[in-house]
């Protein structure tokens, strides 16, 4: 998996650089989770790595299957990925690209796991503090886990912060042990 990101990098990069440059992010954005969620099926990953097809007939036809529109720029790109034989990072790209979209909008999604639901008022109120903590605007999902006890767990890209009773008491425990 760490071999399909780093080669995704730099192909997920090019691909936010143009769409950012030309404002079209939304476009490149859709078209690239399209074709990652198309590359999921076994079928056309079988397809993607026939070696009767050319890369011009693998595009063309990965584009049919994901029923959608591309542009001159759009299809260079993917005759390129196809050149290169990087169609399966097709899902590595979109998730990247994602990545650079909202480092570059400045938000961030934080996932919330509490012990019991939260009401809208206190999510405003949590998507206020992470604001100003993070300095980005904020998407909040939301999760129940009964076994937390109380308190939340927020997940926020690579940072989870734990301020639950089953975490502190792990915690307390471990403490104890050492």
């Amino acid at each position: 998996m760490a071999e399909q990101s780093t080669v995704a990098r730099p192909y997920a990069k090019a691909a936010f650089e143009y769409a950012r440059d030309h404002q079209a992010l939304d476009a490149w954005s859709e078209m690239l989770g399209t074709l990652g969620q198309v590359m999921a099926s076994r079928d056309v990953q079988a397809l993607v790595a026939s070696p009767k097809l050319t890369a011009e007939k693998k595009v063309a036809l990965l584009v049919e299957v994901a029923d959608i529109k591309v542009g001159d720029a759009e299809r260079r790109y993917l005759d390129e990925l196809a050149d290169q034989r990087r169609l399966p990072t097709l899902a590595a790209i979109a998730g990247q690209f994602e990545q650079l979209r909202a480092d570059h909008e400045q938000r961030i999604d934080v996932t919330v796991v509490s012990a019991f639901k939260l009401d809208a008022k206190q999510q405003q109120k949590l998507a206020g503090a992470l604001k100003k903590r993070l300095n980005r605007e904020i998407s909040i999902t939301t999760q129940v886990d009964p076994g937390l006890i109380g308190g939340v767990i927020l997940r926020a890209g690579d940072t989870v912060i734990d301020g639950s009773v089953r975490g502190r008491l792990n915690r307390l425990a471990e403490a104890l042990t050492a």
